[in-house]
């Protein structure tokens, strides 16, 4: 099992009902069938960072389902309504119970094979103002 997690703000200029359009997105995003389990929602974790207000965690049985998530039609139709909106995203730290001691790098290869075929998609994500990836 891998686990992703997503933990991100809203530009100030999103309103209430824009936010709760973009998670009932993310929502649906995370009800694709590669996906196992998720939750959309508050971030409960690291105080510290009061602007990382929400969270996206869902949880993908292996690299063959992680691939086809991060092609999803679904997914794919959701992130250009959805990232406009981050002021600030935090990427992981992902974990999994697979003990193949590659796997970080076979699931960067993945991104970076998506980032490659959908241009669009890495312009998108280049346009959010603050992005760490742990």
């Amino acid at each position: 099992m891998i686990v992703h997690l997503l933990r991100f703000g809203f530009r100030a200029e999103t309103t209430e009902e824009q936010k709760a359009e973009v998670l009932a997105l993310m929502q649906r995003t995370a009800s694709v069938e590669s996906v196992s389990f998720a939750t959309v929602g508050q971030n409960l974790g690291d105080s510290s960072d009061e602007e990382l207000t929400h969270a996206y965690c869902v949880g993908i049985e292996d690299l063959s389902a992680l691939e086809r998530y991060l092609h999803d039609p679904v997914h794919l139709a959701g992130d250009p309504q959805i990232i406009p909106h981050f002021q600030k995203l935090a990427i992981g730290p992902d974990v999994s119970d697979d003990p193949d001691p590659e796997l970080r790098q076979k699931i960067m290869a993945l991104n970076e094979a998506k980032l490659a075929k959908y241009p669009q998609w890495a312009r998108q994500m280049d346009s959010i103002p603050e992005v760490r990836i742990f």
